[in-house]
């Protein structure tokens, strides 16, 4: 049976980050995958693995990778994982600099082809990417999305389970505030299997 058109995701970045994020896509079935990297033959490779997965898995989504912004034409969703990370040493200030001119690009030319998308910005410091990407595709903020509130919350809820040495699925716990030196962590509404943290 031929495969039905679907929905489509472009991933800017294949390292770690921009990987990860295709293959939990894929495997939840919600979207075919176009990753897209600088780097010749580094985003057709990892696109090669996912797709030899599939009979093992269980999904059945098309994961393609290219060099190529015309090959993420009408994407859905944009996500932003390319960018340099923080070196030691390297000041946030630094890090913007740097960061600022490459999610600029990118945002641009994804979206010149796609330009009714959902931008998901990863990239670091966030809050600065997300107005470079709100700058560089002309979209309208309701459609430029960081995405750090959620990893925060999860990597306290880790923390948290680390130090009782208990499952993490019975761990309930959030942070508010940026993503940085203003997060905030709330001890008193985190719960361990739904009783509430003593401390």
């Amino acid at each position: 049976m031929a495969r039905l058109p679907r929905r489509k995701v472009t991933i800017i970045g294949a390292g770690n980050v921009g990987a990860t994020t295709a293959e939990q896509i894929v495997a939840a079935g919600l979207a075919d995958v176009v990753l897209i990297d600088i780097v010749e033959g580094l985003p057709q490779g990892k696109a090669l693995d996912l797709n030899e997965a599939a009979p093992v898995v269980g999904y059945d989504v098309q994961v393609s990778g290219t060099n190529d912004y015309a090959d993420t034409t009408d994407s859905k969703v944009i996500v932003v994982t390319s960018g340099l990370a923080r070196q030691p040493g390297m000041s946030r200030d630094d890090l913007m600099a740097k960061n600022a001119g490459i999610v600029g690009s990118v945002v641009r030319q994804a979206a010149a082809v796609s330009p009714d998308a959902i931008i998901v910005v990863v990239t670091n410091p966030l809050d600065a990417m997300c107005h470079v990407a709100l700058t560089a595709s002309g979209f309208p903020p309701e459609r430029i999305v960081g995405m750090a509130g959620v990893l925060d919350s999860a990597r306290f809820r880790s923390f948290i389970s680390d130090e009782l040495q208990v499952s993490v699925r019975d761990i309930r716990g959030f942070v508010l505030g940026g993503h940085g030196d203003t997060m905030v962590p709330l001890p008193r509404y985190s719960t361990w299997a739904a009783s509430p943290s003593r401390s």
